[in-house]
């Protein structure tokens, strides 16, 4: 149809969910903001053409955003305000689950980021999290916060990355001004299929792949015998016992990419590289991240998956082309 619509990336971390908008052709991000050093920095490295603050986004008045951004004229918000206050994964999470929206200061970003769309008012408004972020009167309160900024129509829009023909599995809510049904892809992306073509670990041809941590011995020995989809070790969350160091399968999708998952790989016997698990969640090897490895592996396993941003990216794109028309 034309032109393209402009977005404010916040929580943008490394860029996940704005590389599925880049992907989509119609979309230019204006800002995006992320208060880790190494994911502004990846982020700018990937998207030069973004204002990127390293701030936090409650530190960001409003004074100060409209000295940048128009109010108005931003067509949508997308964000990922972090799911750990959320998340039945951490197991020191308020008992209480509004306590953990309006008391714990992790979890009161979610409403800075309502905040910010008030301020905003865009076209359309996409905030990323766990589906935890519905429990136990959440759900309700979020819609009231939204309302408050002046959007009376919020959606929860529960997504699997896997339908989309991510190699890992995800399960996401999306919190919208709009419904997000975006078609399934036929295509099962495997393990197999994401990790083939890669050179050996240490060549220079692809970024971030450099030979991964070295396994300890007696962990070598019991990862050799590990059967695919069993783990090494297993950790308690807030609900349920976790696993980590796990054997993947290679004709099936990955279990879930976490910023502390560790992967071995499912034909060799070590762990699997930055890159490689970046090919996880759908990043293309010409995708580069900085900072040390640890924080690679941490900023890959927090974003958004690429092939499903780029498919939610493509809904919304309908809907901003139909109010043209």
């Amino acid at each position: 149809m034309g032109g393209k619509y402009s977005y404010v990336d916040l929580f943008s971390g490394a860029g996940g969910f704005s590389l599925g908008f880049y992907l989509a052709n119609r979309f230019k991000c204006i800002l995006a903001v992320d208060n880790y050093k190494y994911a502004a920095l990846t982020y700018k490295a990937n998207f030069p053409d973004t204002l990127v603050l390293v701030e936090d986004v409650k530190d960001l008045t409003s004074s100060r955003l409209v000295a940048i951004v128009n109010p108005g004229e931003v067509d949508v918000v997308i964000g990922s305000p972090p799911c750990e206050p959320f998340t039945g994964a951490n197991p020191h999470r308020e008992r209480n689950p509004l306590d953990r929206l309006y008391l714990d200061p992790v979890g009161q970003l979610t409403l800075h980021y309502i905040r910010i769309v008030g301020l905003l008012k865009p076209r359309v408004f996409i905030m990323e999290n766990v589906p935890a972020i519905m429990e136990g009167g959440l759900k309700e309160a979020i819609i009231e916060e939204f309302k408050r900024v002046g959007y009376n129509r919020v959606y929860f829009n529960i997504l699997r990355a896997e339908d989309y023909g991510n190699p890992s599995r995800r399960t996401r809510v999306f919190v919208s001004n709009i419904p997000l049904n975006p078609p399934p892809t036929r295509v099962k992306q495997t393990v197999r299929r994401a990790l083939e073509g890669l050179p050996p670990p240490g060549s220079s041809i692809v970024p971030n792949h450099d030979p991964p941590p070295e396994l300890p011995w007696r962990k070598l020995k019991k990862a050799y015998r590990l059967k695919p989809g069993d783990a090494l070790i297993h950790y308690y969350g807030a609900e349920k016992i976790l696993p980590n160091f796990m054997k993947l399968d290679p004709d099936d999708q990955a279990p879930t990419v976490l910023g502390s998952s560790r992967f071995i790989h499912p034909f060799e016997n070590r762990l699997l590289t930055v890159r490689e698990q970046a090919r996880l969640m759908g990043f293309p090897d010409s995708f580069v991240f900085t900072g040390g490895r640890d924080s690679q592996y941490n900023m890959i396993g927090e974003a958004v998956p690429v092939p499903l941003a780029k498919a939610i990216a493509l809904e919304v794109l309908k809907v901003l082309d139909s109010e043209k028309r």
